[in-house]
């Protein structure tokens, strides 16, 4: 989609995977708000109520105006899965960007988003305040957590673990010693992924269920925050990188994963290219069920900064 090859497309997010490809590929992309779209055919499935209210499947796009239409398309119970539900779909241009609150998190995170990307999304801020919004900084601290309950929550309420979606189908039962054998039929990352489920599978259940516990107070500690504006946060620390520098690196998911964690819709949104030709972009995340907000957002943003940028032709 990056390199205009198709307009449109679907994605299954529970802790960036809408957004980080999008942002990395200069497009935008939409993690809806919990129960709009059931997740029949996905696999894994979403057996738990924690777990549909963490995996939502959205729209990537290339432009800003289809995500709403795509995402009605989708939307909707089927009879199926049973965490769908039926809501109405707000109109983005009902939103007067001129009356809502842009929120700038601060001292978010333990990570340090490149300066590059801190700049971009000042700049999306002041585009957006001369179109009239009041821009304000929020401090948020309480998301140096996220990663941490994220994977807590994850482990004790979400589903199936990797490990046993692997042995489901048909491989033998993955023990410590085949996951740290260098030479065994797993790559790296996959191997680096179901040492941190052994190593979160020994933690006490005790302490498990109090994670999970404060999980629910953080996402409505966030969910307070926001209100009814839209908070602008980093997509990632830094820009694209070069494939496979991120394996073994799941703190870089925690500028996404917070809005699974607390539930929240979120847009992802391009804002041009850097010196080198690789793709700025912020997330906008709004309150529950108002993810039209957070699109009305995306168009300002793609009126003031041009969206997606076509590749160089070879």
């Amino acid at each position: 989609m990056g390199s205009g090859g198709s307009p449109i497309g679907l994605g299954a997010d529970i802790g960036g995977s809408i957004r980080i490809p999008a942002f990395f590929n200069g497009v935008f992309g939409l993690k809806p708000s919990p129960g709009l779209v059931p997740s029949t055919g996905q696999f894994p499935t979403t057996e738990t109520e924690t777990a549909a209210m963490m995996l939502t499947i959205g729209p990537i796009t290339r432009r800003a105006e289809d995500l709403i239409p795509v995402l009605r398309i989708i939307a909707g119970p089927d009879g199926i899965d049973p965490y769908t539900r039926s809501a109405q779909i707000g109109d983005p241009a009902t939103v007067s960007i001129a009356d809502t609150r842009i929120l700038l998190s601060e001292e978010s995170s333990f990570v340090q988003v490149s300066r590059e990307l801190r700049a971009a999304r000042l700049r999306a801020a002041e585009a957006l305040e001369r179109a009239g919004a009041s821009v304000e900084t929020v401090s948020l601290r309480s998301m140096r957590r996220a990663l941490e309950l994220y994977l807590a929550v994850l482990k004790l309420e979400a589903g199936v673990s990797v490990a046993d979606l692997i042995v489901a189908e048909g491989s033998p039962a993955i023990t410590l010693r085949s996951t740290l054998r260098r030479k065994g039929p797993h790559t790296r990352a996959l191997r680096l992924l179901l040492m941190s489920e052994w190593m979160t599978g020994k933690l006490p259940q005790g302490q498990l269920r109090k994670a999970a516990a404060a999980c629910r107070a953080f996402a409505d500690e966030l969910t307070a925050a926001i209100g009814d504006g839209v908070l602008l946060h980093p997509t990632h620390p830094r820009v694209a990188p070069r494939h496979g520098r991120t394996v073994g690196k799941p703190w870089l998911l925690t500028t996404t994963a917070v809005f699974n964690l607390a539930g929240l819709p979120v847009a992802q949104i391009p804002l041009g290219l850097n010196a080198r030709g690789l793709p700025l972009g912020v997330q906008a995340a709004a309150g529950p069920d108002r993810d039209h907000v957070a699109v009305a957002v995306a168009l300002e943003l793609e009126r003031a900064f041009g969206g997606w940028v076509a590749p160089p032709q070879a």
